[in-house]
C-alpha cells in the first residue's frame, strides 16, 4: 500500500483502496481508542468525516465518536475546527453570575460579516433538560459541562458549515441511548445509559452552598449519597447477611465479607452493581456493628469481592471506589465525633 505524504498532517490515503488498507491496519493497533479498534469499516468512515471537516486521520480518530447513534465531535475539537476557519473571527467564554443560585455560562460566538451568536445555559437550563445533580460528568465537573453546552450552541449555530452539522460528543452523551413506553398515557420515558443511575433517585442540588459546591471542578465523581458527605444513619441489619434462595444462580455472585457462601448471584453485571452497592450501604448504616466494626467489615466486604469488581467498565469501577472511600471517610468521621 502506498499512502501521501502530507508533510505537517502525517500520512494520509489517497485512493479508496489505500483507504481501506489503512483502516485496516488502524483498527489492528492499540494505538486508536478502544471503540475502533477491530473495526476497520469504523475507521473509514471516521477518517472520511474528518477529511470532509478538516482532520487528518488519527486526528479523527481521537475527536469524532458515535455516541448512542449520533457521530459527534468532542467540544475541543470543534473549538479549534471553528478558530482554524478562515470565516471565524473569534469565540468568547465566560461565567456570568458566579457564587448564586444560578450562575450561566456564555459562549459567544463571533463569525466574520455577522452579528456575533451569544448564548446562555444556566444552572436552571440544565434542571429542566434533567442534567443537573446527574451522576458521571454533570456532577463530577458541572462547570465544564455548562461551559461545553453553551460552546456546543453557539458554535452550531454560528458555524454549522465548519462543523458538517455534528453535535458535541459532550451534548450527545446526555441524550438517550434507548426510549420505551410504558405508562398508561404512553408517555415516553428514558432508560438510565448508566446502571449507577438506578440505583437511587438523583440528588438535585438546590441551595447556593451545594451549587457553589458543585460548580467548583473535583476529580472524585458524585455518588449515590449526598454530594458532600455519606450520611449516616443506623438501620436495622442482620450482624451477618444471609444468602437467598438465588444465590448460587447467575454468572456474577455477590460475596460475603470475609469468607463463606454467595449472598445473591446475579445474571448481569448491572444487576450486580446494584446489589453490591445496596449491600455497602447496609453494612454502613447497620445498628449492630460499632463505627470501627463497620469500617472494617466494609473493606472485607470490598476484598471479597474484588475480582467482580474488576470485570466492571473501568469509569464505573472509579464510582465503586469513590463511594467506598466515602463511606469510610464518613465513618471516620462519625468514629471520631463519637457516634
Amino acid at each position: 500500500m502506498q499512502v501521501s505524504n502530507t508533510n505537517r498532517q502525517g500520512f494520509a490515503p489517497a485512493t479508496l483502496t489505500e483507504a481501506v488498507q489503512f483502516s485496516e491496519m488502524l483498527a489492528s493497533s492499540s494505538m486508536v481508542p478502544r471503540a475502533y479498534q477491530g473495526k476497520p469499516q469504523d475507521v473509514l468512515v471516521c477518517v472520511q468525516w474528518g477529511y470532509e471537516m478538516g482532520l487528518a486521520p488519527m486526528q479523527a480518530l481521537q475527536n469524532i465518536a458515535v455516541i448512542n447513534g449520533k457521530p459527534s465531535v468532542y467540544g475541543d475539537a470543534a473549538m479549534a475546527l471553528v478558530q482554524a476557519s478562515p470565516v471565524c473571527e473569534d469565540v468568547e467564554e465566560y461565567f456570568e453570575d458566579e457564587g448564586t443560585p444560578n450562575p450561566v455560562a456564555v459562549c459567544v460566538a463571533k463569525r466574520k460579516g455577522r452579528k456575533p451568536v451569544t448564548v446562555r445555559f444556566s444552572v436552571e437550563d440544565a434542571k429542566r433538560a434533567g442534567l443537573w445533580g446527574k451522576q458521571g460528568p454533570w456532577s463530577a465537573y458541572p462547570k465544564r459541562m455548562m461551559q461545553m453546552r453553551a460552546r456546543g450552541f453557539a458554535l452550531r449555530d454560528a458555524f454549522p458549515d465548519v462543523l458538517k452539522g455534528l453535535i458535541t460528543a459532550e451534548e450527545a452523551q446526555d441524550y438517550p441511548s434507548e426510549v420505551y413506553r410504558n405508562s398508561p398515557v404512553n408517555t415516553i420515558q428514558t432508560k438510565p445509559a448508566n446502571p449507577l443511575d438506578a440505583i437511587a433517585p438523583q440528588q438535585v442540588i438546590t441551595q447556593p452552598a451545594q451549587i457553589e459546591q458543585a460548580m467548583a471542578d473535583t476529580v472524585e465523581p458524585d455518588t449515590r449519597d449526598n454530594p458532600e458527605v455519606v450520611t449516616i444513619e443506623t438501620a436495622p441489619v442482620a450482624d451477618a447477611p444471609q444468602p437467598t434462595q438465588e444465590a448460587n444462580h447467575g454468572e456474577y455472585k455477590l460475596l460475603p465479607p470475609g469468607d463463606g457462601e454467595p449472598l445473591s448471584g446475579h445474571d448481569t453485571i448491572e444487576d450486580w452493581q446494584d446489589a453490591y452497592e445496596d449491600m455497602a450501604d447496609k453494612i454502613t448504616k447497620s445498628s449492630k456493628r460499632t463505627v470501627r466494626e463497620r469500617m472494617t467489615v466494609l473493606k472485607e466486604f470490598k476484598q471479597a469481592n474484588e475480582e467482580t469488581l474488576a470485570k466492571v467498565d473501568t469509569v464505573k469501577r472509579v464510582r465503586h471506589t469513590a463511594a467506598y472511600s466515602k463511606r469510610i471517610k464518613a465513618l471516620g468521621a462519625a468514629q471520631a465525633g463519637g457516634v
